[in-house]
């Protein structure tokens, strides 16, 4: 989710040549079409063309500022004569009702961008038909063209073209997040013809750097642009800052052009130069014009053309063009590299083929632009190494990376570069609390998680009520890691306050928090038991209504979340965390019968503990948070009667193996292997059928095999287990059947077949083939 949540808030575009009445729009039917000839357009023309590219772009910066309300004031004042501001305010619908989920905000950002996707369209039609009075061909115009300020890159009405993707993008995500399974169907529907259209717009930027750099077409005569504002316009490369590369220039040039551009060097895409001895940053790109404005950390570039791409994007619709096709392409070939095998081959065979790499190489090359997009695109790569790599555990290791990794690579967690991003981003948009999320997130992944918890803590005061949403639910987590009860519950009630998105899944979590507070309360009560006669308002009165009150309230959240789950539903299923809740419940319930014990009493293996390891909570803690976190998996601490529990984990194979698998995990982040491996040894040897039942948790014993997986990496990559007195030799060996022995684990679990919680576990098996085969590669395994 935290990908889809990021995708596409808020890139704007150009505005349209002509307006299209929005009242009669004309559906499109097929994928835009980027051939045709350039037109020449007159100035005034073209200075409204950038002039609503800058007021739209500088409008979607106040999404990215927490002043939704403000950017959308902003696109009504020129919804009317601008496509491209009808598209920011479908752009903020869209984001309200993605982070927040609310199915009657869904249905009216479909209703807009559905409207976008028209209007942009017959603009696009528009500018195709006028560009076929011009004369000139696309890479035959002469200088009439570029005096009129029209781009030397990209065929007619790409801009157009970009807005139509965009929109259906956006819609694309509306669709397949909503109930219907026809719906979600003409979501990927709609997907597709973004992706074709994005793949067109790329393929027209790279066979045109590409004719220059072979010399079939000559460098393109520079053109006076006309003067927008004192200052830069949002999103432009800042003209003084390559006065080095217009010195050199000038002396070539007449005097007449010479505050213009042209282009120099550039680089095929296929290169994606990412050395960083020549690597360009953010100081090198324009400040813009938002209130936000500040100057930014350097952002290390990953760019198709570096170092050439300031100067061979300088018009403000190349500018947006370049950087918002990035970011959208981008994201694209990125989330579809990250879907389980079995979906990924279902996506494949309707065109779709994801693209890791080079995914994340076109949304680096977006941040280069200090627009929206840039700042999407930044939103994007954070959530995504800090969020679904964040829960990852067989990463590449930084010794290997640093040895092995070539000039052109991003592997792992680039913890430097995203660094230098949040800090250029928290900079531009100082009034943001999503920015802050994101560091908190960023400090909870490097195992700082009580700083992640006061950022969050003191972050709650967005003005945007999804943003705060978002913020309670990280804090809960958060919380929940380091294992302060009463704050994970509080954090979880005020997202029911704040958010719609699953009420089942939150009612659980408090129910967790609030049966470890009755666990606390009745192993002291016993202590106090021991040593104290109640007589008065003593601690040990104090502590039995403090049980009362938690076993209560335990018992009403869990018996409550079942009741509001199914609310909520993805391409007409159930969200796979409240099947996971309703089937928790429901064993619970059963058992409960059977011995004639109270709800509260029956889990024997912490439910808080289980929900820390689903989410990995782990991976962020301390050494003496994972003891502590092992004191609370302690069997003893369940409050049924010792015969009972054990009764309960011959009976129920299932029950021992999430002790097990949870156990094994606080013992591997510990660096202790060969105890996690004992722990699970007697959970291999189980059968699938144990697993197979309408409550039985199926994912305890693929979530075994991911761990004997990770335990395997853990030994391959610390350097404390290699066998070094023996040489580099016995080394190599060493590690190369440790990640074989990996790779083994991880090709089973991958092949598994369909449980509960698989997707949250697919992310992860896929991100550790990944790196294994990487490390392989590297080494000639």
């Amino acid at each position: 989710m935290t990908t889809f949540r990021s995708l596409l808030r808020g890139a704007p575009a150009t505005a349209s040549k002509g307006p299209s009445s929005p009242s009669t729009p004309t559906q499109p039917q097929e994928t835009a079409p980027l051939d045709g000839p350039k037109a020449t357009a007159p100035n005034s023309a073209i200075q409204q063309e950038f002039s609503d590219i800058e007021d739209a772009m500088a409008a979607a910066e106040l999404i990215m500022n927490d002043n939704i309300e403000g950017a959308e004031a902003r696109f009504r004042s020129r919804n009317a004569t601008s496509s491209f501001h009808q598209l920011g305010l479908g752009v903020t619908t869209f984001m309200t009702s993605i982070l927040g989920f609310e199915k009657d905000v869904m249905a009216e950002a479909g209703v807009r961008l559905s409207e976008t996707e028209s209007r942009s369209w017959d603009d696009l039609k528009k500018a195709q038909k006028e560009a076929q009075k011009s004369a000139a061909g696309w890479f035959g115009r002469g200088s009439a063209a570029a005096d009129a300020g029209t781009s030397s890159i990209y065929p007619p009405g790409s801009e157009f073209a970009l807005v139509n993707a965009e929109s259906q993008l956006m819609n694309a995500v509306v669709a397949v997040m909503h109930e219907s399974l026809t719906e979600g169907i003409k979501g990927f529907y709609k997907l597709r013809k973004a992706f074709l259209t994005l793949d067109a717009i790329m393929e027209a930027e790279t066979k045109y750097v590409n004719r220059i750099r072979n010399g079939s077409v000559p460098r393109p005569a520079t053109a006076r642009r006309p003067r927008l504002s004192a200052d830069m316009m949002p999103g432009s490369f800042d003209e003084a800052e390559f006065t080095e590369f217009e010195e050199r220039r000038e002396s070539d040039s007449d005097g007449e052009f010479a505050d213009a551009r042209s282009i120099q060097r550039p680089h095929t895409p296929s290169s994606e130069s990412t050395s960083h001895s020549r690597t360009p940053s953010l100081d090198n790109i324009s400040q813009n014009t938002t209130p936000a404005s500040k100057q930014c950390e350097s952002i290390p570039a990953l760019s198709h053309h570096s170092p050439a791409s300031a100067d061979l994007f300088t018009s403000p619709v190349d500018i947006f063009i370049h950087s918002g096709a990035n970011m959208c392409f981008g994201i694209l070939l990125l989330i579809v590299s990250m879907v389980p095998p079995a979906f990924s081959r279902l996506l494949y065979i309707l065109g779709f083929k994801g693209d890791r790499d080079r995914g994340v190489k076109m949304l680096w090359e977006s941040t280069q632009a200090r627009n929206v997009n840039g700042a999407i695109a930044g939103l994007v790569l954070l959530g995504y190494y800090n969020g679904l790599l964040g829960f990852a555990d067989i990463l590449p290791e930084a010794r290997d990376v640093a040895e092995l990794a070539g000039p052109d690579e991003i592997v792992g967690y680039p913890r430097e570069r995203c660094g230098a991003l949040l800090a250029a981003m928290t900079a531009r948009y100082p009034d943001s609390r999503l920015w802050k999320l994101q560091e908190a997130r960023e400090l909870a992944n490097n195992g700082r998680l009580d700083e992640a918890v006061a950022m969050l803590a003191a972050n709650e005061d967005s003005k945007m009520r999804q943003i705060a949403a978002l913020n309670a639910f990280e804090l809960g987590l958060n919380t929940m890691f380091t294992m302060r009860w009463t704050e994970m519950r509080d954090g979880f009630l005020r997202c029911l306050e704040l958010n719609k998105w699953s009420h089942s899944v939150y009612y659980y979590l408090l129910g967790c928090a609030e049966l470890e507070m009755y666990r606390d309360a009745r192993r002291r009560e016993r202590e106090l038991a021991a040593v104290e006669t109640v007589e008065g308002p003593t601690e040990l009165v104090e502590v039995l209504t403090g049980m009362r009150r938690h076993k209560k309230a335990a018992e009403e959240y869990f018996r409550k979340a079942p009741s509001v789950a199914g609310r909520k539903k993805f391409l007409a299923k159930q969200m796979p965390f409240e099947v996971f809740v309703i089937r928790k419940v429901q064993k619970w319930e059963e058992r409960a019968a059977a011995l004639g014990l109270d709800l509260a009493d029956v889990p024997v293996v912490s439910p808080a503990m289980e929900m820390v390891y689903l989410w990995n909570g782990s991976k962020r803690m301390t050494g003496d948070l994972l003891k502590k976190a092992r004191g609370y998996l302690d069997l003893n601490r369940c409050t049924m009667a010792v015969g009972q529990r054990e009764r309960v984990m011959a009976e129920e194979k299932d029950e021992m193996a999430i002790w097990a698998v949870a156990e094994a995990a606080l013992l591997r982040s510990l660096g202790r292997t060969d105890e996690a491996r004992e722990v699970l040894a007697p959970v291999m040897s189980m059968d699938k059928n144990i697993f197979k039942g309408p409550t039985r948790d199926d994912y305890a014993l693929p979530g075994a095999h991911y761990e004997m997986a990770a335990a395997a990496w853990r030994d391959a990559c610390d350097s404390t287990k290699w066998p070094t007195s023996k040489g580099s030799e016995a080394v190599e060996a060493y590690r190369r059947q440790k990640t074989e022995e990996c790779m083994a684990y991880l090709e089973k679990n991958a092949k598994w077949e369909t449980y509960v919680l698989d997707g949250r576990f697919g992310m992860r098996v896929q991100a550790g083939i990944d790196s294994v085969k990487w490390l392989k590669g590297k080494k000639g395994w």
